[in-house]
């Protein structure tokens, strides 16, 4: 069936708007989440504390979960959605900036280090955690330092940034990396002696320990750090009404004192699944930007 020429116009100008529409949404969150009446989170299978599944299914909790879900409460507020609906997305250190950019999550809330080439790509909230990368091992290993890992196995999540600290570390320190798919695998790696070492950030490794059937056996390398990194939630770039919501939320939780609250929840207290405390008190890196919020890249 051939349209005439008015049909034709009216046709095109309808396809039209619907593009600009979609377009208009991708640089606008705000209007994606008032249209589809849901936001979409991205979370994580173990991050513990941060984002993890306590019993291997539901949703995720944690201390970044629970940052973000502040953030959906000033959403709610901002659009005056009181049943907006909240969805996960379980992500992993290779897929979360592509699916974040593409549109499939909103926020990515679990345990992404804010550094200059990933805001090229994507923006970040004021830092919620500055971590630093060591490694642990058991206490049986013998290994004390990076330095004892020399021309030994050393496990590390693919696509985190503990691979590329380990490289810049080549002129005196020779390792054969291997590359777990998460950071519970990685954990396993080096429990099951698949590996003598895991490379990660000193929270995470304390929450695995502290969860193992049989914490006794590791420990965490002291006074040993690739370098100190800190924590951001992550969106899209671009997105000036998005950010002012994020943005404010949580400098608001750290102005105020708020996040002292959830911190103390997560990390001074028994946590699911096992009731385990982690026993770690804030750093003076973490307590510096709660004071002076900030979205500083390394």
């Amino acid at each position: 069936m051939k349209l005439r020429l008015p049909a034709m116009l009216a046709v095109a100008a309808t396809a039209a708007l619907l593009c600009s529409t979609a377009m208009a949404q991708s640089n606008d969150t705000l209007a994606k989440i008032k249209s589809s009446g849901v936001i979409q989170i991205g979370g994580r299978e173990s991050q513990i504390p941060f984002s993890y599944k306590p019993n291997g299914g539901g949703d995720p909790v944690g201390f970044t979960t629970d940052i973000c879900l502040k953030i959906v409460d000033a959403i709610k507020a901002k659009l005056a959605m009181p049943n907006l609906e909240v969805r996960y997305t379980m992500l992993t250190s290779t897929n979360r900036i592509p699916l974040l950019t593409n549109g499939t999550v909103d926020l990515d809330c679990a345990t992404t280090t804010n550094t200059v080439d990933r805001q090229k790509q994507v923006a970040f909230a004021p830092s919620h955690f500055v971590t630093s990368i060591t490694a642990a091992v058991k206490k049986s290993s013998g290994i004390n330092s990076f330095a004892d890992m020399n021309g030994k196995t050393v496990s590390a999540v693919s696509g985190s940034t503990s691979i590329a600290l380990l490289r810049a570390q080549r002129k005196t320190l020779e390792v054969k990396e291997i590359y777990a798919k998460d950071t519970a695998d990685g954990f396993l790696m080096m429990a099951s002696d698949r590996a003598v070492a895991y490379v990660l950030d000193d929270v995470q490794l304390a929450g695995f320990i502290a969860t193992a059937p049989n914490p006794g056996e590791f420990k965490i390398l002291t006074g040993e750090s690739l370098r100190q990194e800190p924590y951001g939630i992550m969106y899209r770039k671009d997105d000036p009404a998005f950010k002012d919501v994020v943005d404010g939320t949580v400098t608001e939780l750290m102005k105020s004192g708020a996040i002292e609250q959830i911190y103390a929840k997560w990390f001074l207290k028994p946590i699911p699944p096992t009731n385990a405390n982690l026993n770690f008190p804030m750093t003076d890196a973490i307590k510096d930007i709660y004071r002076n919020p900030n979205s500083n890249g390394v």
